[in-house]
């Protein structure tokens, strides 16, 4: 099992990059500007999406393990009103990391990624939480002018949790097996490979240290790797930066082929 990171630290930093979403959203001249990074919403839109998704979260951890999402019919709607949007937003926050602690990291409930890496439980919706808002904060600095790489503790949590998250799968890879190698400037390193068992995610040596570890049946060596730093990897994953942001070795055409991939559910 490897190491992710505390229950608290989880919702200390949802809390801290709430926090920093807040102050960029009131520090937007306007709310109706268009967020380049998610450009079919406006900044109002994202503060909107950011407060009603923290909502329906708290009430799926609440509900447990139900089997099919839950969400709050008596919530309030996000404000007209800018001024009142900030207290909005906190209570947002404050619902779901009241929900989370109340749960604890261990209680099943429901989510949305099935055969995934992670589990089924609050503390792997603690850790998706945490990457949300981390990259909606990111999308609301950009609108701003004012974008800021990821915290490192959060961006190196963020590669991981995303390949556990957002790719895991047990749907076969419809290509010829490959690996994709993650290489993050701060010393940590992550192999995916794709096959006909789905694609899966093992930390890995970084380069320069030992021979790179190998998934049981995988390739030796990487189809493709790409370096930076965790942030800019995080970054790159979600579609925020392009690819000539990090180096690249290997057949960049792979990164088109996986994001390409529908796996059946």
């Amino acid at each position: 099992m490897t190491t992710t990171l505390a229950f608290p630290v989880l919702l200390r930093l949802i809390d801290e990059r709430s926090k920093a979403f807040r102050a960029t959203v009131a520090s937007a001249p306007s709310l109706d500007v268009q967020v380049p990074t998610c450009p079919e919403w406006t900044l109002s839109d994202l503060a909107r999406h950011i407060g009603e998704g923290r909502r329906a979260w708290a009430a799926i951890v609440a509900a447990g393990p139900a089997p099919a999402k839950s969400v709050p019919e008596d919530a309030p709607a996000a404000p007209r009103e800018r001024e009142a949007l900030p207290a909005w937003l906190a209570a947002s926050t404050g619902e779901l990391l009241d929900a989370l602690r109340e749960a604890g990291p261990d209680r099943g409930c429901w989510t949305w990624w099935g055969a995934s890496q992670s589990p089924g439980n609050c503390g792997a919706v603690a850790r998706h939480q945490l990457q949300q808002i981390a990259v909606h904060t990111y999308d609301a600095q950009v609108t701003v002018g004012t974008p800021e790489p990821l915290p490192d503790e959060v961006a190196l949590d963020g590669v991981e949790e995303f390949l556990f998250t957002c790719v895991a799968t047990t749907s076969a890879w419809p290509h010829k097996p490959t690996a994709f190698d993650f290489h993050a400037a701060e010393g940590r390193s992550w192999r995916l490979t794709v096959d006909g068992d789905g694609a899966r995610t093992t930390r890995v040596p970084t380069p320069g240290t030992t021979p790179a570890a190998t998934a049981a049946g995988g390739p030796n060596t990487a189809g493709v790797s790409v370096h930076g730093t965790a942030s800019d990897l995080v970054l790159f994953l979600y579609d925020r930066i392009p690819a000539h942001s990090l180096r690249i070795e290997g057949d960049a055409g792979l990164f088109d082929l996986l994001r390409e991939w529908e796996p059946e559910e």
